[in-house]
């Protein structure tokens, strides 16, 4: 979640609320292939999965639309993740292709290999420690990717992953037969001591009510504006293979496998630049293991240094907002082309021209977005700092208790089934939420020295 508006009330979410309010767009697509004929690859990335790798296999087999292949690359893992995938598949009588590495090398490399050797038209690809919640997951993901030419990577709702959700799963009857067939194998619960479970809950709890303010508001006005997110979901997402082997065949030769501290992040700006769309689907989830609130600092570290040092590589992306004027009579003008229109016989939502010289030149509408975030990044943790620094205690009480009020406010107004407990936790986890926008301080410093100090570019998860 690369673009987090940690004040709520922010320039983002007034871009969005105009979006919801606005509503989507109303051109009815008409694609010119058939999903249906998609040959579907999920390639699972996956290291020192085995609590995690049967749940991941086992919600693929729930499908409504089941892929051609399921491909584990197992990146070195110390534990018995292989053992458990295939004891697994061979239980449940389908294929499984393992590809296993000696040493660890990172997810950029696994997709990067998969999409150049492969002859599948779509790759979805499933972290290891991600399921599937909804039955027709694949089917939705797919079936959006060929509404549009211009559409290049899909995805849905990502929700944390509870205790109770892991239970049920583990209790389910496929998996409870496997565990009972094998006695050795233990698909344990990732912190069974107090503390981590403490940990893990205080994580679910924040990560809970940020994600469905964040997708399920901000994003989604997002959708409705630009048809586009700024990156998709990384843990369950759908590429159009050949867009995703298009960039890495482009950026391989300039920067290696270092495609920043998120990969994900990287492709979303890629694709935004090159005229695509990353797009989310409201209507199907899949649950995602959280890290536990002691390691948040690093994955909020992670995304927001990746955040910055993809708008550094894209900076004609950010610079949008100043080529508007520029753009709206492009765009006028090609509505007004004959020739352009009756090329145009094939629909399709926020159709814009392809390729990253019409982004130097005109920029992109998602460019709004980027621009905006980056203030925010920058400007919100700054002026509470600035506040504090010098001792304006009162503007620091009145900025935070009102801005408080404001998005707790809003989240119970969005969850009109369970206000009062969005409220409770809303201000529970308030305070998690000042220290992670704290935090991006930190990531912006470090970004700064990378940029301007050490000249490290070796920006790789």
């Amino acid at each position: 979640m690369a673009v987090m508006p940690y004040f709520i009330i922010s320039p983002n979410t007034v871009v969005s609320l105009l979006g919801l309010l606005h509503g989507p767009d109303k051109t009815e697509p008409t694609p010119a292939e058939n999903w249906r004929d998609a040959v579907i690859d999920v390639v699972i990335p996956a290291y020192n999965e085995q609590a995690n790798i049967v749940l991941t296999l086992d919600s693929l087999l729930n499908q409504t639309v089941r892929p051609h292949k399921i491909i584990l690359v197992d990146d070195g893992s110390q534990d018995h993740t292989l053992d458990y995938a295939r004891r697994f598949a061979r239980d449940n009588d389908f294929p499984l292709d393992v590809i296993r590495r000696e040493h660890s090398v990172g997810k950029t490399p696994t997709l990067k290999y998969q999409a150049r050797n492969s002859d599948a038209d779509v790759e979805l690809v499933l972290d290891a420690d991600t399921a599937l919640e909804s039955s027709n997951f694949i089917e939705r993901v797919v079936q959006e990717l060929y509404q549009g030419v211009g559409i290049a990577s899909a995805c849905g709702i990502v929700k944390p992953m509870r205790e109770k959700d892991r239970r049920e799963r583990i209790q389910s009857a496929r998996i409870s037969s496997f565990l009972s067939a094998h006695e050795d194998i233990s698909i344990y619960q990732p912190g069974k001591s107090w503390w981590h479970r403490l940990n893990r809950n205080i994580t679910n709890l924040y990560r809970g009510e940020l994600y469905a303010f964040l997708q399920r508001f901000v994003y989604r006005g997002q959708m409705n504006n630009f048809g586009s997110i700024t990156n998709p979901v990384g843990c369950a997402v759908a590429y159009r293979r050949k867009y995703i082997q298009s960039l890495f065949d482009e950026y391989e030769p300039i920067l290696g496998d270092d495609l920043t501290n998120s990969e994900d992040i990287f492709i979303g700006f890629a694709f935004l630049s090159q005229g695509y769309r990353n797009v989310q689907l409201q209507d199907v989830s899949a649950l995602s293991l959280e890290p536990e609130a002691r390691n948040l600092p690093k994955q909020i570290y992670l995304w927001s240094s990746s955040f910055f040092q993809s708008c550094y590589y894209f900076d004609d992306l950010m610079r949008s907002p100043f080529k508007s004027l520029k753009r709206w009579k492009q765009r006028r003008d090609a509505e007004n082309n004959p020739e352009i229109q009756n090329k145009r016989k094939i629909k399709e939502t926020f159709r814009q021209p392809f390729g990253s010289a019409f982004t130097k030149q005109y920029g992109r509408p998602m460019g709004w977005v980027i621009f905006a975030s980056a203030a925010e990044k920058v400007f919100f943790p700054a002026a509470i700092i600035i506040m504090a620094l010098l001792q304006w205690w009162e503007a620091l009480a009145v900025t935070l208790i009102a801005e408080t009020a404001l998005s707790v406010g809003l989240m119970a107004a969005l969850n009109k089934d369970e206000r009062m407990k969005t409220i409770i936790k809303g201000l529970l986890m308030t305070p998690v939420r000042y220290l992670s926008l704290l935090y991006d301080a930190v990531t912006m410093t470090r970004f700064a020295a990378d940029l301007w100090l050490t000249g490290n570019r070796g920006w790789r998860k």
